[in-house]
């Protein structure tokens, strides 16, 4: 078993797909195929269930995997404390994020701060930011919904409530709050499933024994507001939308008269992880940028 091996395998594990895995690792699909069955054979155990060149992350190869990303962590936070160590450079920060739109004004900030610095993006629904925690592809990850977990830390950034978006013609417009119950017919616009907008509108649905009629979904929770103001559907937003919105925007704002409607907004990354020089100050931005002041 060697270094090698065990990339191809988390690779291989993230994808869930051989040929998906050898574009990334820039192989060929059979090298890859070949590596992982010799890596199954050395530990006596399938990692995968396979359908063609599709595989399936099987109970074995789910506790490798785990243990997989903790090794490779290590060794990757290693590398970039002994690459900081051996002399000042610029460093980089990588951070997930569900949506990249509310990260602009921290990353303004940031780049002014170290503007050298280099910074890669990634857009992930809360599972995948789990994935890119565990595996130390990213410093943080910025999310709308708990990432639970042993070795993880949080800073809960900001908590605001959240609101409903309704085109300005539509019968609630002149409302200013409305109950769940009277929303059981109509149709919403809303991100995919693993985001936070559809996980809030399916938890307060499932409370009144409903199931929201969803007629619009995708991975940019921005472009929901204009896609309401059209008539598509009535959409969730947090109250930060609505300050950037206006009152004069496309949509009537009101609020739900249900439990639990807020988002809060946190800051994770891996307990005991090496946060660079860089990495640190991107934490103490973020903070500043996005923790309302105290009254």
């Amino acid at each position: 078993m060697d270094l090698l091996s065990l990339r191809y395998f988390q690779t291989v594990a993230r994808h869930q797909h051989i040929s998906r895995a050898a574009e990334e690792l820039r192989v060929a699909q059979p090298s890859v195929s070949r590596t992982i069955r010799r890596l199954e054979t050395d530990l006596g155990v399938p990692l995968f269930d396979r359908q063609g060149r599709r595989v399936r992350l099987n109970d074995h190869g789910a506790a490798f995997l785990t243990r997989v990303d903790r090794v490779l962590a290590e060794l990757d936070d290693a590398r970039r404390e002994m690459a900081d160590a051996a002399g000042p450079g610029p460093g980089r920060v990588a951070v997930a994020a569900e949506t990249l739109l509310q990260l602009s004004g921290v990353l303004s900030a940031f780049r002014a701060l170290r503007p050298g610095v280099r910074v890669r993006l990634f857009q992930a629904p809360v599972d995948a930011m789990h994935r890119h925690l565990r595996s130390a592809e990213v410093d943080f990850a910025i999310a709308s919904q708990p990432i639970a977990g042993p070795g993880l830390r949080t800073l809960e950034l900001v908590r605001e409530e959240v609101l409903l978006a309704v085109p300005t013609g539509h019968p609630l417009a002149g409302r200013t709050s409305v109950t769940v119950a009277e929303l059981a017919g109509e149709d919403f616009v809303s991100t995919r499933a693993g985001h936070w907008q559809r996980a809030l509108l399916e938890r307060m649905f499932a409370r009144e024994g409903l199931t929201p009629r969803v007629v619009c979904e995708g991975d940019e929770a921005a472009a929901t507001p204009e896609l309401a103001g059209a008539g598509l559907g009535l959409c969730l937003l947090p109250a930060v939308a609505r300050r950037a919105i206006g009152e004069n925007g496309p949509v009537a704002w009101l609020r739900l008269d249900a439990p639990g409607c807020h988002r809060t907004l946190t800051l994770v990354w891996r307990r005991n992880a090496y946060l660079s020089p860089a990495a640190r100050d991107f934490r103490k931005v973020a903070g500043e940028r996005l923790m309302p002041p105290e009254s």
